[in-house]
């Protein structure tokens, strides 16, 4: 239950740093029209002490907002709400009005307000999240004011079907399901080559192109279920924080670890999860600095993978913090190639295929006219951004995806298994 009783759209005025209100709906009557200006008056001072705080509260109403481009999306409820939905709703909102709109921004909304109000009405009713599903949305809203009309006279089944997900008679000549797992590798090494933390966090995505409204199963190794049906062979992994899309079966996966499921048509997220685990850095970076002569500094970055030597990493992104006063670059790399970006104080360098167990060079050389200064500016860990496919670091497999439709058509399920970096920091000495 969401309690969401007033929702409105802010729009930031640059040159004056004040606020409008672009478009309102008042779900319950339960709070003042009014009560949205106090959100402004809170926000300033928030924003002028540097404090500003996700939920702000004026006598008994509490303003939930988040901020997109120059725009706020605030929802008001006077409730103990929860806070969690509230929120989630608001991002599902952001999610939707980029579907229909390509980007949301002021000019969006405003050359859309039917459209809008419409599918404000449509996401939420009298304070509860109902379709929230751009796909089944855009079956009967449409941006086209004559089609509006006559796609209100009839319903789309989905809405008041129990898959509210997915439309019945799709049809497919040839039917197949895509399957990838993606898994983003967060770790943070510190100066003297220590991993201070390290987790993964997983999702699994499917492209659905199936006829009918088939049954699937997927069968992972999954350490709980093996444990369950007595088995313990071969690698397993233990997911956390697993969250599933709303087609999975919850009761059923509870109980046995099945994940069962009506997959929605074309492109979604099935599940996500996170791995707590020491991760071993795939991309090994250490760096040496030299200064010479309080006039020029040469940079030396090298970069190792740490990662099977048949597996290879794509469109690698290597970003070497520079002071900030650097200037005439010469750079000298093994592979790739460096360039300087001065307005971020960086150089990037791209690596567009980066063997597993092979060991690569880049020299940088800069001008430095205030080296001395250098001293107190503390250096920015670096980054590296990175992709491997057909590979996974938590050993995560698809064991089996089961099909069931009762045409009893043969479909194919493809696998595809990618690893790519996430908030992948390491820091330098200076």
């Amino acid at each position: 239950r969401a309690d969401c009783y007033l929702f409105a759209v802010c729009h930031t005025l640059t040159q004056t740093s004040s606020h409008q209100v672009l478009i309102c709906r008042n779900y319950k009557g339960d709070v003042d029209m009014s009560e949205i200006d106090h959100f402004f008056t809170l926000l300033m001072q928030q924003e002028e002490e540097g404090l500003l705080c996700p939920v702000m509260s004026h006598g008994n109403v509490h303003f939930l907002w988040i901020k997109h481009s120059n725009l706020y999306l605030v929802a008001t409820t006077n409730k103990n709400s929860n806070a969690s939905l509230v929120y989630s709703f608001l991002y599902k909102l952001v999610e939707v009005f980029t579907e229909y709109f390509k980007e949301l921004e002021e000019e969006s909304i405003q050359d859309n307000f039917v459209v809008v109000y419409e599918l404000l009405d449509e996401l939420m009713d009298f304070g509860f999240p109902q379709t929230t599903d751009s796909k089944i949305l855009q079956e009967y809203i449409t941006q086209q004011g004559n089609k509006l009309e006559v796609a209100k006279t009839k319903v789309p089944t989905t809405v008041t079907n129990a898959v509210s997900w997915r439309s019945e008679g799709i049809r497919y000549k040839k039917n197949e399901v895509f399957i990838d797992v993606i898994e983003s590798i967060n770790v943070l090494v510190n100066a003297n080559g220590s991993v201070m933390s390290s987790d993964i966090v997983g999702s699994i995505k499917l492209k659905t192109m199936l006829s009918g409204m088939p049954e699937l199963r997927l069968g992972l190794n999954d350490r709980m279920l093996f444990a369950l049906t007595g088995r313990d062979k071969g690698k397993t992994v233990t997911m956390e924080d697993v969250k599933f899309h709303q087609c999975v079966r919850l009761s059923r996966f509870e109980s046995d670890r099945t994940i069962s499921f009506i997959p929605p048509d074309g492109e979604s997220e099935l599940m996500s999860y996170r791995i707590n685990t020491h991760v071993k850095p795939l991309i090994w970076i250490e760096s040496v600095i030299e200064k010479f002569s309080h006039s020029r500094v040469e940079i030396m970055v090298k970069a190792k993978g740490q990662f099977k030597k048949q597996s290879v990493a794509n469109n690698v992104e290597i970003r070497v913090p520079v002071p900030s006063d650097a200037d005439s670059p010469k750079f000298k790399t093994s592979t790739g190639h460096a360039k300087y970006v001065p307005e971020k104080n960086l150089v990037v360098w791209s690596i567009k295929s980066f063997p597993g167990g092979k060991e690569l060079l880049m020299r940088a050389h800069f001008c430095l006219p205030s080296v001395e200064n250098h001293e107190t500016e503390g250096r920015p860990p670096i980054t590296v951004k990175f992709e491997i496919p057909y590979f996974t670091v938590s050993g995560i497999q698809v064991r089996y995806m089961k099909i069931i439709e009762k045409s009893g058509y043969q479909a194919l399920p493809w696998v595809r298994y990618i690893t790519q970096s996430g908030d992948y920091q390491l820091r330098t000495n200076t």
